[in-house]
């Protein structure tokens, strides 16, 4: 059978005459500077679909039968006879048996049936008095596998639940603080100021031991004495959520993967992965929250190693695929081979000195399979699982129209209105998170718990 030249493939029979014809000039280094104007002007006008019309974003109320379903377990008429006969509480817009509520509303409300509720449900999430806050980061280093969409839904989650979550964006793409509404300038805006401090801190440290010894000291440039004073409070701005805050990234958060190693090889002994854990401390912000959420670069550099070090769980998204599969199985082997070798070569220093070894230690590590299709994926997906054995969740966090539709709108799905769509579509988009959620969170009490059953051995060892 003879094949047409109108029937040959696209890529046959194409004249190098024509194609020079259509090119454009050279491209020199100014035209990426357009082109980055360019998209900087239509990634604002993108992210603000959601905003309000005055140009703030605003979290949408929730409706009776939302806050009774999802965020405080009453029954619809009996959360009726209470706010009639209570006025005094938040009442609600809207007519009827219709209202709607703000989370500042509920988050009143659930204090309210806390205390005057019936005995044995939870109208607010356990935190055991005294502990700090845990800190989970959510990390891969291959990009796509939906590592700032789960940080964000999974804060949002935890907010809804009534916790206090600070999110922290280590993405110098800043995508999770376009999702939480954050107005984020220059880098002095983001954590590298934190991470500047801790070095200069270090310095300084070291500069008084040189000048007790008549060595000359180490340089302490205008960067270094501007952090100085720079606290993790400082940067901290609320978000359109109540009870969410954030730390926020942009572009020039970039430079700090250029700047942390020129700071290590001027002062070999400064211990770089600590810096952010220190600044969490030292500024009592673990103490101001409940959780906090880190989102890191789709990079194993020196953020990333930072936010791990900080952390107290570590959750790795990946899709049902062959080479997310194969790309996260080289994230912990990058994982193991870095850790392994700051273990190493600390407590080589520190068995000279008599110093205690130091290690690494996390209280739950958990890979979690997103953009599910079941009808596509499960015996890939199955396979995934047998292999990373307890390191992965039961659940698998499924694809839904519902949320590629709040992603388009720079919102997460709890931040869309369920009239938009419908209940049942409503319901199984939220889901989705929800699942997700619960599991993260038995992880969190759980680590609570153990922590405060070795905190009254530790007290009852002592008296």
């Amino acid at each position: 059978m003879s094949i047409n030249k109108d029937d040959s493939p696209p890529y046959f029979n194409i004249d190098p005459k024509a194609a020079a014809a259509r090119l454009s000039e050279p491209i020199d280094t100014t035209r990426f500077a357009k082109a980055a104007a360019f998209a900087s002007r239509g990634r604002e006008d993108l992210a603000k679909r959601g905003y309000a019309p005055d140009g703030k974003k605003r979290l949408r109320r929730f409706s009776t039968w939302e806050v009774c379903k999802f965020l405080i377990p009453v029954a619809p008429a009996h959360f009726r006879r209470v706010l009639k006969k209570k006025p005094d509480l938040p009442q609600g817009t809207g007519e009827g048996n219709s209202k709607w509520f703000t989370l500042d509303d509920v988050l009143r409300l659930r204090d309210h049936f806390a205390t005057e509720g019936a005995a044995g449900r939870e109208y607010r999430p356990w935190r055991p008095e005294g502990l700090p806050a845990k800190v989970v980061a959510v990390s891969n280093f291959k990009g796509g596998t939906s590592k700032t969409t789960t940080a964000a839904h999974l804060a949002m989650s935890a907010a809804l639940d009534g916790y206090r979550v600070l999110v922290v964006d280590l993405d110098s793409q800043g995508s999770l603080t376009s999702i939480m509404g954050g107005d984020v300038p220059d880098e002095w805006s983001t954590a590298f100021p934190l991470l500047a401090k801790d070095y200069a801190q270090a310095v300084l440290a070291e500069n008084r031991v040189r000048e007790a010894s008549g060595t000359p000291p180490l340089p302490f440039d205008e960067t270094l004495t501007e952090a100085i004073n720079i606290s993790a409070k400082d940067l901290i701005q609320p978000t359109h959520w109540p009870n969410i805050d954030l730390l926020g990234a942009q572009l020039n958060l970039y430079w700090a993967e250029f700047q942390i190693p020129v700071w290590r090889m001027g002062f070999r002994s400064w211990p770089l992965w600590d810096a952010l854990s220190n600044a969490l401390e030292a500024d009592d912000v673990l103490s101001e929250y409940d959780i906090v959420f880190l989102d890191t670069p789709p990079a194993l550099g020196y953020l990333t190693i930072n936010a791990l070090s900080a952390a107290d769980i570590l959750l790795v998204p990946l899709g049902a695929s062959f080479l997310e599969f194969d790309s996260t199985g080289r994230f912990f082997d990058m994982l193991y081979s870095t850790f392994a070798s700051i273990e190493e070569g600390e407590n080589a220093m520190r068995r000279q000195t008599g110093l205690p070894e130091m290690r690494f230690e996390w209280d739950a590590v958990r890979a979690l399979v997103t953009r599910f299709d079941a009808g596509q994926q499960t015996d890939l997906a199955n396979v995934i699982q047998a292999y990373f054995g307890d390191f992965m969740t039961t659940y698998r966090q499924e694809m839904t129209a519902m949320v590629g539709q709040a992603g388009e709108q720079v919102n997460g799905i709890y931040e869309a209105d369920y009239r938009e769509f419908n209940r049942e579509t409503y319901v199984r988009g939220r889901e989705t998170f929800d699942r997700t959620w619960a599991e993260v969170k038995e992880l969190i009490l759980g680590t609570w718990w153990r922590d405060l059953e070795a905190l009254k051995e530790a007290e009852d060892g002592a008296a």
